[in-house]
């Protein structure tokens, strides 16, 4: 999650998408809430505290690339071989080739 955020994580400040760079982007956004810095935001998130909602409304949607190697086989289920449906503990594999 937090190598997530600061690659790709972006904020929605004032109706537009701001790059999270720094922890005045957060503090700009979430300091009324007691969230001043990246890890803040990240730890909120991850452990679902009291302003879960606020801080992933923050937060605008991550926009991954595709995978390194690409995908194989993807017609059929991931049960089956394929590359379609439930992962579950293999989802962070995933994620990673597309950082």
């Amino acid at each position: 999650m937090r190598e997530l955020v600061y690659k790709r994580g972006y904020a929605k400040l004032n109706k537009q998408r701001v790059a999270i760079g720094d922890n005045a982007v957060v503090e700009a956004g979430l300091g009324h809430l007691g969230l001043m810095c990246v890890e803040d935001l990240i730890h909120e998130i991850y452990t679902v505290g009291p302003h879960f909602k606020e801080a992933n409304n923050f937060l605008w949607t991550f926009k991954l690339s595709s995978p390194l190697g690409g995908l194989e086989r993807k017609l059929s289920h991931f049960i089956e071989g394929g590359q379609a449906g439930n992962r579950e503990d293999k989802i962070n594999a995933l994620v990673s080739r597309m950082l």
